[in-house]
């Protein structure tokens, strides 16, 4: 059996679903073959767009950018939680986390709510309640991702119930949060297997986060 890799990007489109308030996509051509003998697109979107990871700066002034973190932080062996079937905005308690989480893990959270994606639904996503967060941290794991809007609850339109809960204390840890992942569930179909994660983000200097082509390696 060949080594396998799991894509866990979504496609980066013009009028992608973004978190509520965040800057609208707009990938549209810049220049053409036919006009000036190359393709280039031109790209609009926020740091946030699509599948990205969160630095500590996301949620703090005085906590590190995204340059400022080591590269060891956007990858390392998978460990999978699998929290599906869960009902809509439910918060995920610290007894479904899973064995072996240690320092260097990359702790995938997989809600299956990325089926939902596009669809008002995708905002009704389960969420780390904070004392969940705390127990990763205690852990040592200071990866985290998420095939959801957030690892926090995201309001519903027109409310004002908002909350970094989880954020704060990830962050506050200096941990990084991937939000937006999909294939989950190839990921726990493998489970048994080794499975590295890699979650590198675009170079962007000074930043609260990027997107990143999130991938992972999935070892015969």
């Amino acid at each position: 059996m060949d080594m396998e890799l799991v894509d866990l990007s979504v496609p980066v489109t013009t009028g992608m679903q973004v978190y509520p308030g965040d800057p609208e996509v707009e990938a549209v051509p810049a220049l053409t073959v036919a006009e000036a003998g190359v393709n280039v697109l031109r790209l609009h979107m926020g740091s946030q767009s699509g599948t990205h990871v969160d630095a500590p700066f996301h949620i703090d002034d005085s906590l590190p950018r995204l340059d400022e973190l080591p590269l060891t932080r956007f990858t390392g062996p998978a460990v999978l939680m699998d929290v599906r079937g869960l009902p809509p905005r439910a918060a995920i308690p610290p007894g479904a986390l899973p064995s072996g989480l240690r320092a260097g893990a990359v702790l995938l959270v997989a809600t299956g709510w990325s089926r939902h994606r596009g669809t008002d639904r995708y905002l009704d996503h389960p969420y780390l309640a904070p004392e969940t967060a705390e127990a990763v941290v205690a852990a040592g794991v200071r990866t985290v991702g998420i095939d959801a809007l957030s690892v926090d609850p995201t309001p519903a339109p027109g409310s004002d119930d908002f909350t970094l809960a989880a954020h704060r204390v990830l962050c506050g840890a200096e941990a990084v949060i991937a939000e937006n992942l999909t294939n989950l569930d190839a990921l726990l179909a493998a489970r048994g297997r080794t499975i590295e994660a890699s979650l590198f983000p675009i170079r962007l200097a000074g930043a609260d986060g990027a997107p990143v082509r999130a991938v992972a390696r999935v070892s015969p």
